[in-house]
């Protein structure tokens, strides 16, 4: 008998190439209605824009409605998966990011980028490190076999330390590269795409389970969501690559340059926990999701929080964008390469 091979789903399965089409549209769109989306740039509030604030909401909200705030009680019973999702993420990622980001920006890019520019392309770096993967690690999990009920346990657990961790982590980070950090806005960040997210999913999920029924809520309403988080996803790229058409157009050299060291940590990471995970006796389906986890980032938090700190124009939010453009064809990689090397 042969096994069913797993599949990735339609849109997920084509999310690079949905990504580069929405990059070409808004890049297209940023040059010929150029007026309009300096229009669309201006509607701020509390230096946030309200356009791509909206959709980054539509993007988190349906990723905060399926965590299971009851299963994270059980984390004591099979703790390691779980200590070394949080040290890789928490004690390693952002710091070997901010080095990468370092080491090409602000050295090896020298030639190409502008110096007075290098500190926002590592600051886009180091917020999109400091940010770990929420909805798309249950893709990734699925398709390497993991251990769902556990893979949401290190998901949760992850969602909830983002509340107390990414804003110290941030801001030590920044200030080590000597970038002026804008601490309210920073928090004020946090509290709108995750607090109040997180808070709206739970209550929402309390009030579904309670008149509808969990199997109601789990096979009937998420599954209507999952395209909603992608929609809003190609719709803020479309948005951030007019805001960006310009400075693209005129160095479109830059994509590769921001990709590369982006790439590399996405790999160093991998394998930093997945040999990690197999020397403390990880079982395979805790073990792979730990490092895509790790590997994989919370592109839409690191989206928001750069064009908050940085604007729409920036280079940090360009750096956040990119990642989005680079991440499923490599992840897809790595989860080939855990599969091949299943134990």
């Amino acid at each position: 008998m042969t096994e069913n091979k797993k599949s990735i789903a339609f849109f997920e399965r084509y999310l690079t190439l949905w990504v580069a089409l929405c990059i070409g549209a808004g890049i297209l769109l940023g040059n010929i209605a150029e007026e309009s989306m300096n229009a669309l740039s201006k509607m701020e509030m509390y230096k946030v824009n309200l356009p791509i604030a909206i959709l980054i909401w539509l993007m988190i909200y349906p990723m905060m409605l399926q965590i299971d705030f009851s299963s994270i009680r059980n984390v004591r019973k099979r703790p390691k998966g779980i200590i070394l999702t949080v040290i890789v993420n928490w004690l390693i990622k952002p710091f070997t990011m901010a080095f990468f980001a370092w080491i090409f920006f602000d050295k090896m890019y020298s030639a190409w980028i502008d110096p007075s520019l290098a500190g926002e392309y590592i600051a886009g770096a180091i917020i999109l490190g400091a940010a770990p993967c929420t909805a798309m690690v249950f893709v990734w999990s699925y398709l390497t076999d993991g251990d769902p009920n556990y893979t949401l346990v290190q998901v949760s657990v992850n969602d909830l330390i983002i509340l107390v961790a990414f804003v110290p982590i941030v801001g030590l980070l920044l200030g080590i590269t000597d970038i002026l950090i804008p601490y309210d806005t920073l928090i004020s960040s946090v509290v709108i795409f995750v607090v109040i997210p997180l808070v709206a999913g739970w209550f929402s999920q309390m009030w579904f389970v309670k008149t509808r029924g969990r199997e109601w809520f789990e096979t009937k309403l998420l599954p209507k969501f999952k395209p909603v988080s992608i929609i809003a996803l190609l719709a803020t790229l479309v948005l951030l690559f007019a805001f960006q058409g310009q400075n693209i157009m005129s160095n479109p050299f830059i994509i590769l340059l921001v990709a590369i060291p982006l790439i590399l940590q996405t790999y160093f990471i991998f394998f930093i926990t997945w040999f990690a995970g197999k020397k403390i006796n990880l079982p395979h389906p805790v073990c792979a999701p730990a490092a895509m986890i790790g590997a994989s980032n919370f592109f839409e938090l690191a989206v928001a929080v750069a064009i908050a700190l940085f604007g729409l124009h920036s280079p940090a939010a360009l750096v956040t964008v990119v990642g989005v453009l680079v991440e499923v064809p490599v992840m897809l990689s790595l989860v080939a390469l855990a599969n091949r090397w299943k134990y």
